[in-house]
């Protein structure tokens, strides 16, 4: 068998990869699908839209390189978290329109239940905060909202599930219904302390236990493709053996096996993890604690830091100021000063995250003198990027103890490699960035291969691991202790700006 298939169901857009036995891309095939906001605040996706989406890239892929089933040793499906759908049993059809991530229906319902205490017995079995961002008060509100839902799945006619399950359950022909570990961990509906299901969760958010799917491991066969799925000819009885939600899936794919290990994916935010081993902890600082994905199947965690505005900064620069045409020139614009010559730049556009959780701060420029240009403001956005991720990273080690050894680096800005240098150095450990940056498919298909000895082992994986580039640090201690003193004065001027 030459290749395991990726499914990488996204927030905008589904794509699948296939992935050859050295982890190398042999084919790629993306598909943009519609957002539809009904509402203020509100993000929904059509069902089968995604369903088809993802289907028609399955096919696509393996269109590129004349693949059959015999050539396709496992699949794995990495997906947009906490995203919801409710559909029925009998006709595999969603009741609903998807409720994604992004939506903030359910702010006051989670505000009203954080003010009624719930939020500490919530935190200590989930590891999570009450927020609408997870997926437990989306059921809810579809059951309450939609004619009969409440009654039809009190009498077990109504599946629920995240993106992963609905793709499984119709890549089975409705035969499986199951999530994953690292997808029901961010429910607000799993114990993850025992690993499983929480009947106190689920009165609490009146979810009826029969809607909720099977939880297996993420490195498992599950199950296999119908050879009546018509709209995916050539994976007939190929095995469904690896699940991971999108986050856990990049964690693993950057090899961020060990306790103490950390990825940080730089998109338009930072997503920022480290695995913190077998022992569930809870953080100080607001951090989120996740289950991550383990091949040895066993329940192992990782602290979650989020940060709201990464790549975006650069987006600002190009859009907003005009100082740059395309994202791209950023970094010889900021490479043309030596410094930022004092300039420092908060980039709270949206208050800001881990650890600060500030919703009031707003953005600032402080350091402008007569002689700053572009290039400085340029300089100073990018290094805002790494701050921003050393002050989470500085959370995590406060809670963890554990000394990071390296910073495993994805996601669109981490090709930037005067980012990535400073970031080394600010940190004063090295970043890695690996050869195939699509980390979050290659998580998907190392665990899909390993259930299915596709590929021997974790160690063998390592040892295969080639090309990745590393950043050494080179700032002095005290250079790098002077910056991040200016920055977190920085911070706490624009702090409760809007309060």
């Amino acid at each position: 068998m030459a290749y395991v298939l990726a499914l990488d169901q996204g927030t905008t857009s589904s794509r699948a990869i296939l992935f050859d036995a050295a982890g190398a891309i042999a084919a790629v095939a993306q598909k943009e699908f519609q957002q539809f906001y009904p509402q203020a605040g509100w993000v929904e996706h059509d069902p089968m839209e995604i369903l088809t989406s993802q289907l028609s890239c399955a096919v696509e892929a393996l269109g590129k390189v004349g693949a059959r089933p015999r050539d396709v040793a496992a699949i794995g499906i990495t997906n947009q978290r906490e995203t919801v759908i409710v559909w029925e049993r009998a006709t595999g059809k969603a009741i609903h329109p998807a409720i994604v991530w992004q939506d903030r229906r359910t702010a006051a319902q989670c505000k009203a239940l954080e003010d009624g205490g719930a939020g500490e017995s919530v935190s200590s079995k989930t590891g999570l905060v009450l927020d609408p961002y997870f997926s437990a008060t989306k059921v809810k509100w579809i059951l309450d909202h939609v004619d009969g839902a409440r009654a039809r799945a009190e009498r077990g006619e109504l599946a629920f599930g995240t993106v992963d399950s609905w793709l499984v359950w119709h890549l089975t022909s409705g035969h499986k219904h199951v999530t994953d570990v690292t997808n029901a961990s961010r429910t607000l509906l799993f114990n993850v302390v025992k690993g499983e299901w929480d009947q106190d969760l689920l009165k609490l958010f009146e979810i009826p236990e029969s809607m909720l799917p099977e939880v297996v491991w993420s490195c498992e066969r599950v199950g296999e493709v119908t050879t009546t799925l018509g709209p995916v000819p050539g994976l007939g009885g190929v095995a469904i053996a690896g699940i991971a939600g999108d986050q856990q899936a990049a964690l693993f794919g950057q090899l961020c096996w060990t306790a103490g290990e950390a990825k940080n994916t730089y998109g338009t935010g930072c997503f920022l993890l480290q695995n913190i081993g077998t022992e569930f902890m809870r953080s100080k600082h607001k951090l989120i604690t996740t289950i991550a994905a383990s091949p040895q199947q066993r329940l192992e965690y990782a602290f979650e830091g989020s940060i709201f505005i990464g790549g975006a900064v650069v987006q600002w620069l190009r859009d907003n100021l005009k100082l740059i045409a395309t994202s791209a020139e950023v970094e010889p614009l900021a490479a043309s000063v030596p410094d930022t010559g004092g300039v420092v730049f908060v980039p709270a556009f949206v208050g800001l995250g881990a650890p600060h959780w500030d919703a009031h701060a707003a953005g600032m420029l402080i350091g402008l003198r007569r002689d700053t240009g572009p290039g400085h403001i340029a300089r100073a956005a990018l290094e805002a990027i790494a701050f921003q991720v050393a002050d989470v990273l500085e959370a995590v080690h406060s809670e963890t103890g554990a000394p990071l050894q390296a910073l495993r680096v994805d996601g669109g800005a981490a090709v930037n490699d005067l980012l990535m240098q400073f970031q080394a150095d600010i940190l004063g450990v090295p970043v890695v960035r690996p050869l195939v940056t699509e980390t979050t498919a290659l998580g998907a298909a190392y665990l899909a291969g390993l259930a299915t000895s596709f590929w021997a082992s974790p160690d063998a994986l390592r040892a295969e691991r080639k090309g990745d580039v590393r950043f050494e640090p080179k700032m002095s201690a005290n250079d790098r202790a002077d910056r991040r003193g200016r920055w977190q004065r920085a911070v706490e001027r624009a702090k409760a700006w809007t309060a």
